[in-house]
């Protein structure tokens, strides 16, 4: 379903009138406020500092003033902590320090992608400059740029290959400097051949990058399958993918490292697929971080009628929306909007061991095992079937004839062993 939304360019999206950013938008310690109510604030402010090592700082996308720090809602549901801006239109920004790759040592990579909060953008918001500090970066050989887009509907990272193409190239050579031992791989599945015609031509002549073609096969976007697909390396649960040699990052955190590193620019922005049957005007499009869907959905034309679904990303790994009163994060890639909710629609029956799930588990397991243990709350024999090797690509549920909730039910589980893990 990538047609309704891949040829057509990015459009800039004006933001709106309020804007909210939440202060957990990545992996580890929320961002601290650094502005209070009333503060003017400008285009690229800093306006929450990194809580942590694995944390990231939060900046203003717009110029205007401090409304409130109150909690607000995510698109899980959840009341977070949040800094709200009055949008006052002008777009005031702050200069930037821009720098040459030459001249700028590991050190200083690192710091500048750290400062401006360049976080994984792919949908696990891992902060990018603990990603890029590994405990052996002599190790690191491979350089992955994740470009494969599996998930169905979503476009963004594909429009970005074809329109910015060169900066992609440039993010890529600054992560590769920081591991001269690396090889950079872009990796394109083969139903994108615009893409990966625009990028063999923007890697020509460059040294330690190539671009690799693999099949169209979901997932195989997920991190695990793509080292594999890649290099042959397999890693679990119990690795990092630095430890068998391999970094991964998305398209888009690779373009907003080149504007870290080479502009001096915070991530302030990102590109956005809006998809879906009942959508009027489903494209791509560049949008501020803070903006509400709820904006964005009124600046692209709105609905062709009242939709029955809303999804937060794509339809296999993207989660329900409860509204559109959500702001955009560091790691919202998409919404997805249904005229009709055909989940809603279906009758759950019972397991007919047809062996579907367990087919198309990409990680080897059988979910419809998982799930029963999940439902019946058996976390010591969740955790011997090997439940967290689960990358919640949602293949079971998509193949269950019986339309059973597996991915949710194991996903569920899995939310809470890492939680208990973490307060370990």
């Amino acid at each position: 379903m990538k047609e309704i939304s891949m040829d057509q360019p990015i459009t800039v999206l004006a933001p709106g009138k309020e804007m909210v950013y939440l202060m957990s938008q990545h992996i580890g310690a929320p961002a601290k406020p650094v502005v209070k109510k009333g503060d003017p604030v400008i285009i690229g402010q800093m306006i929450a500092e990194a809580g942590g090592f694995v944390s990231s700082p939060v900046y203003s996308s717009v110029s205007g003033t401090v409304k409130t720090l109150e909690k607000r809602k995510n698109a899980l549901g959840d009341m977070v902590d949040a800094i709200v801006i009055e949008n006052d239109g002008q777009d005031t920004e702050t200069e930037y320090s821009a720098a040459e790759l030459d001249a700028l040592s590991k050190e200083d990579i690192i710091k500048r992608i750290q400062d401006a909060g360049v976080v994984g953008m792919g949908g696990a918001g891992f902060p990018t400059h603990v990603k890029l500090s590994p405990k052996e970066p002599d190790k690191i050989d491979h350089i992955l740029v994740n470009g494969s887009e599996c998930e169905p509907y979503l476009t963004s990272d594909y429009r970005c290959m074809l329109e910015n193409s060169d900066e992609l190239v440039q993010g890529l050579m600054c992560i590769l400097k920081v591991f001269p031992k690396a090889e950079g791989v872009i990796c394109i599945e083969n139903n994108k051949p615009a893409a990966i015609e625009k990028m063999r031509e923007a890697v020509a002549g460059r040294e330690r990058i190539r671009v690799e073609v693999m099949q169209t096969k979901y997932p195989e976007g997920a991190e695990r399958s793509l080292i594999y697909a890649i290099t042959g390396r397999e890693v679990n649960s119990s690795i990092l993918p630095a430890d068998v040699g391999c970094i991964v990052n998305n398209v888009d955190t690779v373009i907003a490292v080149y504007e870290a590193v080479i502009k001096g620019k915070p991530l302030t922005h990102r590109i956005f697929t809006v998809s879906g049957d009942a959508v009027v005007n489903p494209k791509n499009y560049d949008v501020r971080i803070g903006m509400s869907y709820a904006d964005i959905l009124e600046e692209t034309g709105g609905f062709k009628s009242r939709p029955e679904k809303l999804i937060s990303g794509g339809p296999m790994m993207g989660f329900a929306l409860f509204g559109l009163d959500v702001p955009v994060t560091k790691t919202s890639g998409a919404i997805t909007c249904f005229l009709k909710d055909p989940v809603k629609e279906a009758v759950t029956t019972p397991c007919i061991k047809c062996g579907r799930c367990v087919k198309g588990c990409p990680a080897h397991l059988m979910p419809c095992d998982l799930s029963d243990i999940a439902e019946h709350g058996d976390k010591d024999r969740f955790a011997e079937r090997y439940g967290m090797e689960c990358v919640e690509c949602g293949s079971c549920s998509y193949t269950c004839p019986a339309k059973r909730p597996l991915a949710a039910n194991i996903k569920a589980m899995r939310r809470t062993l890492l939680a208990e893990r973490r307060k370990k």
